[in-house]
């Protein structure tokens, strides 16, 4: 009986730390630094994640998508210095998918901000929230 109860207490922590916390696929999460996250609209849009000095510098990003589908278009990162560099992502990504690691040019750069352009269909499976993570 004790064991039982045991079970069904460890199963309930477990589902509920796993509700709070979003699952990202293929990110190592002791690696990479959430740098933020966008829910986006049903349209062509465009959405801004800013990120900031606090942050430190970054080689490398990894964008995820939950929740819905995107049409992702392009990401135009502004770094410290005032310099933008623009990536040409150009991906449909469905729920739980994401792109490969991609390498900043200049090394290690602080990050200002990061501008996102896409497209999403309103669908019956929600609107999808896009996160950036980035590696040091």
């Amino acid at each position: 009986m004790k064991n039982a109860i045991l079970f069904v207490a460890i199963t309930l922590i477990s589902s509920l730390s796993y509700a709070s916390s979003p699952i990202i696929p293929n990110v190592d999460l002791g690696k990479w630094e959430r740098l933020g996250s966008k829910k986006v609209n049903f349209r062509l849009d465009k959405d801004v994640i800013r990120v900031g000095v606090r942050d430190g510098g970054f080689t490398k990003l990894k964008v995820q998508v939950t929740g819905g589908s995107v049409n992702m278009h392009k990401m135009v990162v502004e770094y410290g210095n005032g310099q933008k560099e623009t990536i040409n992502i150009k991906h449909q990504f469905s729920p739980r998918t994401g792109t490969r690691v991609i390498d900043l040019n200049g090394g290690k750069r602080v990050i200002k901000d990061i501008t996102f352009w896409y497209d999403s269909k309103n669908r019956p499976g929600g609107k999808a929230t896009v996160h950036v993570f980035g590696r040091h």
